[in-house]
């Protein structure tokens, strides 16, 4: 079977880009920085990014490239027993219910989006007003299952028609847009009033909240924000043409998150100033706090409308990715064509999502430890299945392959050895990066 691949390196970095830009950094990652010493949280998340992010984010694409397979085969190929077969198996289950509770989820942002468009959110003056609202959303079944499904199957179109017309075209119109629509909102932004005090709140370091807590926190948001531990690098850097460079789209891939993470937090945060709101963490910033702000403002229609669409963007790319592993493995393992495992992958997401699309309504009282079902489900994949199943792969690269090998492969393509680059790599790959992946794991739990 001819295997498909990326039309050009910058297709392939777009595409990477559009994965690990999602939730994690327009929404949750202004509230971090505002909460953990604004520049001096920066300055961690980017060392974080050099020591976890970047390393694995190379080791994973390697492996992906020296196999040419699907996530569960590169594991079995490169691992040779029942061990490595079962955590390639683990990390494509992984990929799977991210994209069942990741398209649930997002689906209340395309209703947000719609919501918008018919200015519904206008009159939503305050905090209060606009949690009504939005309780009142989340206990209509129908808008839960309706948007949920509305999401996968804009997911699922896209990835149809395949690698290069789907994914690869897909994210080279989304990711400019996407860009372009966050510009919009920084400079707009920057032009309300208290613009300087948001940017000197969030950008003037307080050396003293950082603790082991918040580098742990750092840590955690730079391994979570690249798409790491759930099989779409290795299926991204499956497709890349043997011998090719990617080392530095790795890096721009991680640079690329860091710009558009300082940007919605510069958005997000002059935006709240404006109105003298004390910001909220996580949901209740993007569907409780913001809607009343936007409603309060001059032109505030047009800015709830890019906000939301620049939301709706950054999950968008970022579901077809985690959709990926799963149609690359019923393609290779089991022959399907590429239309129909498309469907028959976005089909498993959507049933596997419907109960956390109704977690906030007909399965309200479904809870467990506090968790309703689509917090439970985005606890497993986050804390447990994660974390990992990216200590797994490093552990395959590093230790069962060996970094030698492993390390040759990388340089394929690239014009020689450069010393100090097999040192970094060799240093955080097989010692810093497991030990810090499993202190992250085991801080979820606060052991």
């Amino acid at each position: 079977m001819l295997r498909e691949s990326w039309i050009s390196r910058a297709g392939f970095a777009l595409a990477a880009i559009g994965s690990a830009v999602g939730l994690a950094s327009i929404v949750r990652f202004p509230y971090l920085v505002a909460d953990h010493g604004g520049a001096a949280f920066i300055a961690v998340y980017i060392c974080s990014l050099f020591v976890v992010g970047i390393p694995i984010l190379i080791s994973e694409i390697t492996l992906g490239r020296a196999t040419q397979k699907n996530c569960y085969e590169s594991f079995a190929v490169k691992g040779q027993n029942r061990f490595w077969k079962g955590a390639g198996a683990w990390v494509l289950v992984t990929a799977l219910l991210i994209s069942a509770f990741y398209s649930a989820l997002s689906g209340w942002i395309c209703g947000y989006l719609v919501e918008a468009l018919f200015d519904n959110l206008g009159s939503l003056h305050t905090p209060e007003l606009a949690t009504s609202h939005f309780n009142g959303l989340l206990a209509s079944p129908l808008w839960g299952l309706g948007y949920h499904l509305v999401f996968i199957g804009v997911s699922s179109a896209l990835v149809y028609t395949g690698l290069r017309q789907g994914i690869e075209r897909g994210c080279k119109v989304l990711m400019p847009i996407l860009f372009l629509t966050l510009l919009i909102l920084v400079v707009k932004g920057l032009a309300l009033d208290n613009a300087a005090s948001a940017v000197a709140y969030l950008f003037t370091p307080d050396w003293t909240v950082i603790s082991p807590s918040v580098i742990l926190m750092a840590l955690g948001q730079a391994f979570f924000t690249l798409s790491l531990g759930q099989g779409t690098m290795i299926t991204y850097g499956s497709y890349l043409p043997e011998k090719s460079r990617y080392i530095g789209s790795c890096i721009a891939v991680a640079l690329s998150v860091v710009l558009v993470s300082i940007l919605s937090a510069i958005a997000v945060f002059t935006i709240i100033f404006s109105a003298n709101v004390t910001p909220e963490g996580g949901l209740g910033l993007m569907f409780q706090t913001l809607p009343a702000v936007f409603s309060n403002m001059a032109h505030g229609y047009p800015l709830a409308i890019s906000f939301f669409l620049l939301v709706a963007l950054a999950a968008l790319t970022s579901e077809i990715s985690v959709l990926e592993p799963m149609i690359s493995y019923l393609v290779e393992r089991h022959g399907f064509s590429r239309k129909k495992a498309a469907l028959v992958a976005g089909a498993t997401a959507f049933i596997i999502g419907i109960p956390c699309a109704l977690s906030t309504s007909l399965l309200a009282h479904w809870n467990y430890g506090g968790r309703n079902i689509l917090e439970l489900f985005d606890f497993i994949t986050t804390t447990v299945l994660v974390p990992l199943g990216g200590l797994a792969g490093v552990l395959l690269v590093t230790w069962k392959w060996g970094f030698a090998p492993a390390f040759k492969e990388l340089k394929a393509g690239t014009e020689g050895a450069i010393p100090i680059r097999y040192l970094y790599l060799k240093v955080c790959l097989k010692y810093l990066t497991p030990a810090l992946i499993l202190l992250i794991f085991l801080s979820n739990f606060k052991i």
